[in-house]
């Protein structure tokens, strides 16, 4: 078996709630001690003109995911979703082992959220693993296309393959799991070790079930949420945290 450590965080461009602060050097801080092997990043800046202004002194000379990726995660992906006037964002990938293929699959309808699902094929030691980084919609019947495109996205992946997706489905409601284990034959890791999904918004105090970990053709074990210090002021989400074998 091989095992694998997983964080997902929604990264909130790398501002405290209600952006008050840049933190996303203390974030990458907290990332590396961590020490994940993949890194599942939401809300992730590729450029912003009217931000890098306002925080010159402490505004990365890379984007915002090289940033994170240093030199601790030599592979990393980045899939642009949302593009406006001072910039773009989108989610981001960071790994330990070599990435050797990705798309962005844009799963966008009908409004102002751009959303996308991105899909990298990474090498582990000789075997497949499909790592899927989601940013779900705020809307519910947005949420259920998107969950089911999801869905026939990881139907098409080889069943002998590992595939873990993590990220922010903004599933206060509890509607992904079902959906995603009977189209799809995925669990999720929280709900399989504790009987529910995690709670991960507000960071400071977490209510919301929000964020996730699924896993197909796989194992997990020891999944906590980081709702602590410093985790609590670093992003608005409490990050996951998993170990993945298969």
């Amino acid at each position: 078996m091989t095992c694998l450590k997983v964080l997902t965080v929604n990264t909130h461009k790398g501002l405290t709630s209600f952006n008050q602060r840049f933190m996303l050097h203390e974030l990458r801080d907290a990332v590396r001690i961590v020490s994940a092997d993949l890194v599942f990043m939401q809300e992730v800046l590729g450029e912003h003109t009217r931000l890098s202004e306002r925080h010159a002194e402490l505004w990365p000379d890379t984007p915002q995911y090289e940033f994170m990726a240093d030199s601790i995660w030599h592979s990393f992906a980045y899939g642009r979703n949302a593009v406006y006037d001072d910039g773009h964002h989108g989610n981001a990938i960071l790994s330990k082992y070599p990435i050797i293929s990705w798309d962005n699959w844009d799963i966008s309808l009908s409004g102002i959220e751009k959303r996308g699902l991105l899909h990298c094929q990474i090498d582990v030691e000789g075997h497949t693993v499909h790592a899927i980084c989601v940013h779900l919609s705020l809307r519910e019947p947005h949420r259920q296309v998107q969950l089911k495109k999801l869905a026939e996205h990881v139907n098409q992946i080889p069943r002998n393959e590992a595939v873990i997706v993590a990220g922010d489905f903004n599933d206060w409601r509890q509607k992904s799991l079902r959906i995603l284990s009977r189209d799809a034959g995925m669990q999720e890791v929280f709900t399989e070790a504790y009987g529910k999904p995690p709670r991960t918004f507000p960071a400071v105090c977490p209510i919301l079930r929000l964020d996730r970990i699924y896993v197909r053709s796989a194992k997990s074990h020891m999944p906590i949420v980081l709702s602590r210090k410093p985790w609590s002021r670093l992003s608005d989400h409490a990050p996951l945290l998993a170990e993945v074998e298969f």
